[in-house]
């Protein structure tokens, strides 16, 4: 195997400029081929002798070259993320899982942020990545974009996250559907007659899975399903969905679709005089870590986004090594009820108020 080196290969030491193969080599005392291998990500190294290699090039600042290495790997060592908002919650945990599932492979990450969900753009930052050397492209999708109708370059292996692969690339998601179920029938177990929503907007994919389950779980349960209020995430939005909800007498549960805009939901019952559990019960989703320490504490649905980012690169990088494209299919990971002192029995009485709107 040809040794892959950045350097000349004489006269480069320390203090004789950017340090080569060969020096690290001698630091760490094995053959230029084993750093090499250590280098490209190559499996058939000892773990004690690649910890010895990593650490000479910890001491020598030594950082191998990304052509030379594409050159023999055929590979990068990059991961292309295109994300259309990442002042989202959600979208930076998923981020966050992605690049630390691609650093413990070996591969650096290369983001592209939009701001506008539209066909153009989306192929304007496809491009750029694709231009940029990357093994592969993840996509965040948080918003709604018909991945069937858009056309992207061959030879590139695609991810979606939060998305809709219209059969045509793999799709790694939360049980959205799961969550909101679990959400709606913990309210109704303690006894409530219907659960209101506040949702997220209409064009996020991971609001209407929310949506649509919270309906479907009150319908199958014969419950009255109360006109659902949409939100825009924010904690601003759900103060002020919460003010309406607190002026009327017949909401006793309310399911947020993400924890910001339960604390907002929250603050509003507070000022309005309506204790929470002990008039609403309010549940949130996603378990921020703050969530915690809302007062009460909220119960929420939790994501595991550091599953999400690891399946994510998993599926991509199988993509890389086989070379061969991976089936359209959605690989959903579970989430989990959290229960916390924001939820409670319902107190009242068969026909107390009045009738929710029917959405």
């Amino acid at each position: 195997m040809t040794a892959v080196d950045d350097g000349s290969r004489a006269g480069r030491g320390r203090g004789h400029g950017a340090p080569s193969m060969a020096d690290v080599a001698r630091l760490a005392g094995v053959s230029p081929q084993t750093v090499s291998r250590v280098a490209n990500n190559r499996t058939n190294v000892e773990d004690a002798t690649r910890e010895r290699v990593l650490s000479a090039m910890r001491a020598l600042g030594y950082q191998p070259n990304s052509a030379a290495r594409a050159l023999a790997t055929g590979r990068f060592g990059t991961i292309g993320v295109i994300s259309f908002t990442l002042s989202r919650y959600g979208n930076v945990r998923t981020l966050d899982g992605i690049a630390t599932a691609a650093r413990a492979a070996g591969f650096s990450i290369n983001l592209v942020g939009i701001t506008a969900p539209t066909h153009q753009e989306f192929r304007d930052a496809f491009t750029r990545l694709s231009t940029q050397a990357v093994d592969g492209v993840v996509i965040i999708e948080s918003e709604v974009l018909d991945m069937r109708t858009l056309r992207l370059p061959p030879g590139v292996p695609v991810v979606l996250s939060d998305g809709y692969g219209g059969h045509s690339y793999p799709v790694v998601d939360s049980d959205q559907a799961a969550g909101a179920r679990l959400a709606t029938e913990h309210l109704l177990d303690l006894g409530h007659p219907t659960v209101w929503h506040v949702a997220g907007p209409q064009d996020s994919n991971s609001a209407r899975h929310r949506h649509a389950s919270w309906r479907r779980t009150l319908e199958r349960a014969g419950r009255q399903v109360p006109r659902v209020l949409f939100g825009d995430w924010t904690a601003g939005s759900g103060h002020l969905i919460g003010g309406y909800l607190a002026g009327r007498p017949e909401v006793s549960a309310v399911f947020a679709a993400n924890d910001q805009m339960a604390l907002g939901v929250i603050r509003a019952l507070h000022e309005a005089g309506r204790a929470v559990p002990g008039d609403v019960s309010v549940v949130g989703f996603d378990d921020m870590p703050e969530s915690a320490y809302f007062w009460p504490g909220l119960t929420s649905i939790r994501q595991d986004f550091d599953r999400n980012g690891q399946l994510c690169v998993d599926i991509l990088l199988e993509q890389i090594r086989t070379r061969a494209e991976a089936p359209g299919e959605t690989h959903l990971v579970p989430v989990e009820l959290v229960v916390r002192g924001s939820s409670g029995p319902w107190h009242g009485r068969p026909g107390r108020g009045t009738l929710p709107e029917s959405s």
